[in-house]
């Protein structure tokens, strides 16, 4: 059963419990004034029957209908109105069902508070469950901005997923047709190995995270990619701390830093550079830092558009809710970017 109809019994048994407790006390206090018992429980359950079904009445109504702020008099009147309709309801019944004078005579006596008291019932069941269904509502409301949130930020996730393949893509295709002339057999290699790169990011496209482990597994695949292009000029250096290897990251999360680096660190220099990964697990998060080497003076004319490290921060955004997750930062010719990544 749905919660809101859980809700809804309980309160209407809470409603009905609190009915018969009040028309007990009536009864009691009529019973104690004299009247015979047989009077005291039929005007006790004849007008709190009434005023019982006119509370689910109003309750009922409030479910479907509730006056927007500013409009509070509207429920006031309602209960003017419900609560004198049903002084003469029960003046009516009550006059067909006792025939007693003395009881007739207390019952005309008696009108002006038992308004008063109808009044002050129905308002009180009319403001608790307009309280109760206008929480109910800003609460799905509230459920239905976040689901709708929620598919926005998955969609968002797979468009930067899906950008990314196409900017690898493209790039190692340029890197192939560089080669294609001067070097035919390291091209083949080389789409050999795109080709086991692709396959197995794509056949992981529906995981939003993977293992460390597999991510590097990937990540070198990426590596013998650029390394038939680039020959013996780059080198790489992957390390890992203890308890880190199994860690949770995005998936396809390395790559497009490392590629970063590779672009920085290669494009502007003759010879050998080294491009190191260092992941730490420590305090709940893991923390990968990526170094390459750069020429600070020619490096600012290459910087091109940085969809890389740019999607990386979106995308850490979007699933970790901070801004903080990814540091950039160079230090003479060391350009460093860090990346945490909040473990569970």
């Amino acid at each position: 059963m749905p919660a809101q109809q859980i809700t809804n019994t309980k309160m209407s048994l809470l409603i009905v419990f609190m009915w018969i407790v009040w028309a007990c006390i009536q009864a009691w206090a009529l019973a104690w004034s004299g009247f015979p018992v047989q009077t005291a429980v039929i005007d006790s359950l004849v007008s709190n029957g009434l005023l019982m079904g006119i509370g689910l009445a109003v309750r009922n109504m409030l479910r479907f209908y509730r006056p927007g702020r500013g409009k509070f008099f509207y429920i006031f009147a309602w209960n003017f109105f419900i609560a004198a309709i049903w002084v003469v309801a029960i003046k009516w019944a009550l006059s067909q069902l006792i025939t007693d004078p003395a009881y007739l005579i207390f019952l005309n006596k008696s009108l002006p508070v038992r308004f008063f008291i109808a009044f002050l019932m129905t308002g009180w069941m009319a403001l608790i469950h307009w309280l109760l269904f206008t929480f109910e509502e800003n609460r799905e409301n509230e459920k239905r901005k976040a689901d709708s949130d929620k598919l926005a930020k998955d969609a968002e996730l797979y468009k930067l997923r899906q950008q990314l393949h196409p900017h690898f893509l493209f790039n190692s295709l340029n890197s192939i047709s560089s080669l294609t002339g001067s070097r035919p057999e390291e091209a083949r290699h080389m789409i050999q190995q795109l080709a086991d790169f692709l396959r197995g990011t794509l056949k992981n496209d529906e995981k939003m995270l993977v293992s460390l482990e597999e991510e590097l597994h990937y990540l070198q695949l990426y590596l013998d990619i650029e390394k038939v292009r680039f020959g013996h000029r780059l080198s790489t250096e992957i390390k890992t701390g203890e308890g880190s290897i199994q860690s949770q990251i995005p998936q396809m999360l390395l790559q497009p830093i490392v590629e970063n680096a590779i672009k920085f660190g290669l494009y502007d220099t003759m010879g050998t550079v080294t491009i190191s990964v260092n992941a730490v697990r420590e305090n709940g998060q893991l923390a990968i830092t990526i170094k390459n080497p750069f020429d600070p003076q020619t490096s600012q004319s290459r910087q091109g558009t940085g969809f890389g490290l740019n999607s990386i921060q979106r995308r850490l955004y979007l699933l970790y809710a901070r801004k903080d997750l990814i540091v950039t930062k160079a230090e003479g010719n060391i350009f460093t970017t860090i990346v945490i990544i909040p473990q569970a």
